[in-house]
């Protein structure tokens, strides 16, 4: 029975965990410390050694991650106030032409919600949708879910954006990889969103009506409004829009190349050469997206005073606030399965089971996701739970678990998540089935396909 019973501790935190988040005024900080604790005492670890695996296992992922997600969500603060993501938008639409614009808002998406929370860049995007509804003559639905697709997919799979981020740490994987990885993985995903918006205009016809009557010069006022804040407020170039975007991205994965390329035959051994020693240190995750908060600082607002740009950069650090601290209790609780056995007992049973242990990751990933709907904490949990199962597990690609558990969070996103309810509003869609068939099916079919992509990588890799 003894050896029962940290399974079914672990059971009770995470039943615990759930209650307190869905029905309590408790923080889920504070519920994923109660869970730790519960999982800690029931695996056979005394309350003193419980808080000091704790302590030990927040401070551990927290300083492998920390100030990446802080700088991160610096660099996406001055891309939203500075007009970049906008300017992104009109860029791509302009190269797409006439009657693709659904394309060109996926792609800006696809690009945007990798530095900028998806609920900021949705709400500095969203205009623009209607806007060219109006001039294009476009559907509106098809528009605002192919915009709404593009950052939902990057937004929960993408590093640097910070859920991703904090799912690295816990699983210890390579931030450069990973976010090669997700990027191929998120392509398709957006793809089979998009296309499934243009069906969406042939289902509810009606919104191509959008374009007429009184609705038609509400719009017109949308956009003649935005094209006058434009002209008040220039947009940067292009270039410099996306520059702190790409920087980093380049660097780390520089850097991921050129760690495949050391371990070849050719090039072992020349780790000390300039080359290497530059990009090694240009690519840690740290370094390259320093260098791009002061690209965005000095490019994107380069008239902002000294307090107008520490006002900025303030502002997105309060919103990093709590998911450093949802992080690092992530990263508590898996410490605590770790040290109590928990993990261990848990991978001789899945051992055994008739599937590929990255599912793990990906299986809890869904169904927290689907019980108390934000992605990042279902994300957390899921690798939380899932290391310490995985690393006694052999032969695991622990980068494509990592992937796994953020895909997971894709699934089915409806009345408990926030985007859901900002997706149909905006559109005055109030009927709960067809708020459904506008954004929950979309984002499952993203779901579908990150699984199967994942499972194919898994036989390649």
């Amino acid at each position: 029975m003894e050896f029962y019973i940290p399974m079914i501790g672990l059971g009770v935190a995470v039943f615990t965990l759930i209650f307190l988040v869905l029905r309590t005024r408790i923080h889920v900080l504070l519920a994923m410390l109660i869970a730790a604790i519960i999982a800690g005492v029931t695996g056979g670890l005394t309350v003193i050694d419980t808080v000091e695996v704790i302590s030990k296992g927040f401070g551990s992922t927290l300083g492998n991650i920390g100030i990446v997600i802080g700088l991160g969500i610096m660099m996406g603060r001055v891309l939203e106030v500075s007009g970049a993501s906008e300017k992104i938008a009109y860029s791509f639409i302009k190269w797409l032409g006439n009657k693709r614009e659904e394309w060109a808002l996926a792609i800006t998406g696809y690009i945007v919600s990798i530095p900028i929370f998806v609920d900021s860049a949705f709400v500095i995007l969203y205009p623009l949708a209607k806007a060219f509804a109006t001039k294009g003559k476009r559907n509106l639905l098809t528009l605002v879910v192919a915009l709404a697709g593009g950052l939902v997919v990057t937004h929960h799979i993408v590093p640097p954006t910070p859920g991703p981020l904090g799912v690295a740490g816990i699983f210890g994987v390579d931030i450069g990889a990973m976010m090669l990885i997700s990027m191929i993985l998120a392509v398709p995903c957006v793809i089979g969103i998009t296309l499934y918006a243009k069906w969406l205009a042939i289902k509810y016809p009606e919104y191509q009506s959008i374009n007429q009557n009184d609705e038609q010069k509400n719009l017109k006022q949308i956009h003649q409004n935005y094209m006058e804040e434009k002209a008040n407020k220039p947009l940067p170039s292009l270039f410099i829009s996306i520059l702190p975007i790409i920087v980093p991205i380049v660097l780390i994965l520089i850097k991921a190349i050129n760690k495949l390329l050391l371990g070849t035959e050719t090039f072992t051994g020349k780790e000390s050469y300039l080359y290497f020693q530059c990009f090694d240190f240009l690519g840690s995750p740290i370094i390259a997206l320093a260098v791009s908060v002061l690209i965005a600082v000095y490019m994107l607002i380069p008239n902002a005073s000294k307090q107008e740009v520490i006002e900025h950069l303030e502002a997105g650090l309060q919103t990093a606030g709590i998911i450093l601290l949802v992080t690092g209790a992530g990263g508590a609780l898996g410490a605590v399965l770790r040290e109590s056995g928990t993990g261990a007992i848990l991978a001789e049973y899945i051992a055994g089971l008739p599937i590929t242990p990255i599912l793990i990751p990906f299986i809890i990933s869904t169904l927290v996701r689907f019980i108390q709907g934000s992605g990042t904490v279902a994300m957390i949990t899921a690798a939380s739970i899932s290391v310490p199962i995985l690393s006694q597990m052999p032969d695991v690609n622990m980068l494509l678990a990592a992937q796994a558990a953020t895909i997971g969070t894709l699934f089915f996103g409806y009345f408990n998540d926030s985007l859901f309810w900002m997706v149909n509003r905006m559109m005055g869609i109030k009927d709960a089935k067809q708020q459904m068939i506008v954004w929950s099916i979309p984002t499952t079919i993203a779901w579908g396909i990150g699984l199967c992509g994942i499972l194919l990588l898994n036989l390649i890799m």
